[in-house]
């Protein structure tokens, strides 16, 4: 198979993965979309880079943060909001329970108001990411992920016994 073809059902087969990080990171849907295909892009550019020392959706992981993170440097961008992140997390759930729908809306909605990296620490924690698994993402320890993991939960925790 070429090299286009692998690379394509890749994108193909991860695209959800590609969404949620582009969403977690934009105001509006268009800001999603450009995203995302910066995301793409960033992945083709450095595919032949790419040497099977860990994950395939690893490496995507931390191609599409660090993407995200320079694009919002790039828009100078000072507050950062995501899309409503129901549409791709909530809509694509089998869950049709709507208290659970509605505490998963309220999470996010406390997740959007985090620093670029708490974002991405709790997306890689809600996607059920270990704590090697994001030390190799993020290029942080894993004592350093535990850590700050910690300290989010409480600031999530307290900012949603408030509201």
């Amino acid at each position: 198979m070429a090299k286009e073809q692998v690379f394509s059902a890749l994108i193909r087969e991860h695209q959800g993965l590609l969404y949620k990080v582009a969403s977690i990171y934009t105001n509006t849907k268009q800001d999603q979309e450009d995203l995302f295909q910066e995301i793409v892009y960033q992945l083709w550019k450095y595919f032949d880079s790419f040497r099977n020392e860990s994950k395939i959706t690893t490496w995507m992981y931390r191609v599409g943060m660090n993407t995200a993170i320079t694009y919002l440097k790039k828009s100078k961008r000072k507050e950062i909001n995501a899309v409503p992140i129901s549409e791709v997390v909530v809509g694509s759930s089998e869950v049709l329970d709507e208290v659970y729908e509605e505490r998963l809306k309220q999470l996010y909605h406390h997740i959007r108001h985090l620093n670029a990296l708490e974002k991405g620490l709790m997306l890689l924690l809600l996607e059920g990411k270990s704590y090697k698994e994001m030390a190799e993402i993020t290029g942080l320890s894993g004592s350093n992920i535990g850590t700050k993991i910690s300290r989010i939960k409480s600031k999530l925790r307290n900012n949603m016994t408030k509201n």
